[in-house]
């Protein structure tokens, strides 16, 4: 007990020990709520109160102690709760950057804060501005300028693409804060946020992707969502003027928030409509507050009295965050160019034959042949061929793009870029290690199976290692079982109504359908340049077979095979499996293949100790699949060939993907399959498709 309280709390303290400074600060603000009684009554309502908050009229009357008297108070109970919380951001920075660059950003954001604040309500008060004036003579207190630049530096120390989403929503929280509610602090962590992403040149987004560019035009538009929220519910007081709760009504916000969803769905996929009628509704909200603002300066000319009321404001309000939002989607334009079932890539797609003849030319890895296979769209792109899927708005690609080894990362950025001009989640799926260096590096990579391959030249089955194949061989002489490489094509009608009948025994054995894209059928193997293993029973029964797919390595030969279909007839020859495994490679490797892929073994990749969440989740949806298709003894069986291992990967953006990857990956395995099939099966759907990347490679 003792050391797993250790294991426990040792990171726990390790992580404070690189904060000293957030710490000391949380510590010093509860100690004077206690000692103030801030803890549970409003400071603002004491005596002291003036005396040590900060703001212009403090200055005025000259007490320059009371930007440093006033960072340890705050004004009401409840808002210890966001203060302390706030100081979540210099905690970041210190343990990432040390604590003299927490201090650092801390001192210069809360001092600018307060003083920039104090300066332009100076300004801004000698103008007849009701706001301004208001807020020039109040006070504040709270640290809450310094944690909004130690959060704004700490957003700055993201990786892409989480820095830019960080940004948006930090800077769409200080914005709708300053232009609806409008008060001192407001105005204080508007100024410290932009000072950090005006002054800290290391912490700017220098690029954005085209998704990047989207998701910035789909969180402008959920701001303006928020905006008509904030205005019906609670009342506002920015610098635009008062509002009233539901001044515009709850059928007229019900219409907003159906259309503004509609264009977030659209502007994220990039489609040209959305971003049309998001310019139109734009420029109508900027006509009529300039229509607005027009009769307000007309009326004031003439000494009419206009009655200004949520409305007026609302609309002028709207109309100043239209003018931000057009400019921007004006700049971005060609962001916003897909078409819905557009074919990826500027050239036409090829067909299944120019497919097939890029890998007789160029070679490709051992799934490769797989993207012959019907379901399979294709994509030309710089430096080659791209096989991929279209499933729940994911270009699922299979495997490596085919094509000229020294193009492929050519091949990766071109493939990503038109999945993406598309409206399309981008990622490769049982990738090499070629192709994981090819991807941006901010991409990310899971574990989905390793490639089992045995090397052919020189292959012998002797020694101990061999006992098992040696022995199913043997026992396959003495009990007059024959081995027959054919092909399905030149097989008699009686032996293939066999096959299909072991084959449709074995999936009626399932709870779910036979799986897809990379697990073939009888009609993929009913291919000429497929071909089958069969052990054949004395009295002429198929007992098993094996599909065996063409790995090219360029120049149009063959420089091995991938095992596909495994099955066997109940009841027949026991070792029958490892029986043709066996007989197949001692043929290929008579006949001067180099290798043979007995495919990858999902879920069973021996993770390190740090994995953590992939460990995790792969060993959990292991544990549920067991039962229907094996992966373990899968992964056993194919240890007695004393295979080498390749590593293959799911390779997508970040992790605000995955749900939608594991949504394509479960219906392109599964396309058939119900929510019954799931449930009888044992596997919840939703928990499924979250985590299904490497599952069907053990149906084999």
């Amino acid at each position: 007990m003792r050391e797993e309280r250790a294991r426990t709390t040792g990171p726990v303290l390790a992580a404070a020990r690189r904060m000293p400074a957030t710490l000391t600060f949380v510590g010093l603000l509860l100690v004077v709520g206690v000692v103030w009684q801030g803890l549970w009554t409003p400071f603002e309502d004491t005596a002291l109160f003036p005396t040590v908050a900060y703001g212009l009229p403090s200055f005025a009357e000259g007490r320059w102690w009371t930007p440093l008297t006033g960072t340890f108070f705050v004004n009401q109970p409840w808002v210890y709760l966001f203060t302390i919380s706030g100081f979540w951001g210099m905690g970041y920075l210190e343990y990432r950057r040390g604590t003299r660059v927490a201090l650092a950003y801390y001192a210069v954001g809360q001092l600018f804060a307060i003083f920039a604040t104090a300066l332009l309500l100076l300004l801004f008060s000698q103008v007849p501005w009701a706001w301004a004036e208001t807020q020039a003579q109040a006070l504040d207190v709270g640290a809450s300028g310094g944690t909004m630049a130690c959060i704004a530096a700490a957003i700055g120390l993201f990786r892409p693409p989480w820095r830019v989403r960080g940004w948006l929503i930090l800077l769409g929280f200080v914005f709708i804060a300053m232009l609806f509610w409008g008060t001192l602090a407001d105005l204080e962590h508007l100024l410290a946020v932009l000072l950090i992403l005006v002054v800290d040149r290391s912490l700017r987004v220098r690029h954005t992707t085209v998704r990047e560019q989207r998701l910035i035009a789909v969180m402008a538009v959920l701001v303006l969502g928020a905006v008509e929220i904030i205005t019906t519910l609670v009342p506002t007081d920015g610098p635009f003027g008062p509002t009233d709760p539901i001044s515009g009504g709850f059928i007229d916000l019900a219409i907003d928030l159906v259309v503004i969803l509609v264009l977030v769905t659209g502007l994220r996929r990039g489609r040209r409509w959305a971003w049309v009628i998001a310019l139109l509704l734009g420029i109508f909200n900027v006509l009529v507050a300039a229509l607005v603002l027009t009769l307000i300066t007309l009326t004031t000319q003439e000494e009419v009295d206009l009655r200004w009321d949520g409305e007026t404001e609302l609309a002028l309000a709207n109309g100043f965050l239209w003018i931000i939002v057009l400019v921007y989607l004006v700049w971005v334009r060609r962001a916003f160019r897909a078409k819905r079932r557009s074919p990826l890539g500027a050239q036409p797609a090829p067909s299944v034959d120019e497919v097939k003849e890029e890998l007789r030319t160029h070679g490709g890895g051992t799934l490769s042949w797989m993207s012959t296979w019907e379901g399979n769209s294709y994509a030309r792109v710089a430096g080659g061929v791209v096989a991929y899927q279209r499933r729940n708005g994911v270009a699922l690609a299979l495997a490596d793009p085919i094509g000229p080894a020294e193009a492929r990362a050519e091949a990766v950025a071109d493939f990503i870029a038109a999945a993406e001009h598309a409206g399309l989640v981008p990622c490769f799926f049982s990738a090499d290690e070629a192709t994981r260096a090819a991807v941006p590096a901010t991409w990310r990579s899971l574990v989905v199976a390793d490639d089992t391959i045995v090397d052919l030249p020189g292959l012998q089955f002797t020694g101990k290692q061999w006992a098992s194949v040696r022995t199913s061989l043997n026992r396959a002489g003495r009990e007059d079982m024959t081995f027959r490489m054919t092909r399905l094509a030149d097989e008699s009608w009686g032996v293939k109504q066999q096959l299909r009948a072991i084959s449709e025994a074995w999936v009626g054995d399932k709870d779910l359908p036979e799986m897809r894209f990379t697990l073939g059928t009888l009609d993929e193997a009913d291919d000429p340049e497929v071909r089958l293993a069969l052990a054949m029973a004395p009295n002429g029964d198929v007992d098993g077979f094996l599909s065996w797919l063409p790995v090219y390595g360029g120049d149009g030969r063959i420089r091995g095979w991938t095992l596909d279909l495994m099955r066997r007839r109940e009841g027949g020859f026991a070792p029958v499996m490892e029986f043709l495994i066996g007989a197949s490679a001692q043929r290929f490797s008579e006949e001067g293949a180099e290798v043979m892929s007995l495919s990858g073994a999902p879920l069973a990749h021996d993770y390190p100790p740090d994995a953590g969440m992939i460990a995790a989740l792969s060993d959990r949806l292991a544990d549920a699949l067991e039962p229907v298709y094996g992966f373990g003894s899968l992964h056993r069986f194919k240890q007695k060939f004393h295979p080498r291992y390749e590593t293959m990967y799911l390779l997508f953006r970040d992790e605000s993907d995955l749900t939608r990857i594991g949504g394509a990956l479960t219906r392109a395995f599964l396309p058939d399959a119900t929510l019954r099939q799931f449930a009888g099966a044992g596997l919840e759907l939703a928990a499924g498709s979250r985590r299904s990347a490497g599952s069907p490679k053990a149906s084999r």
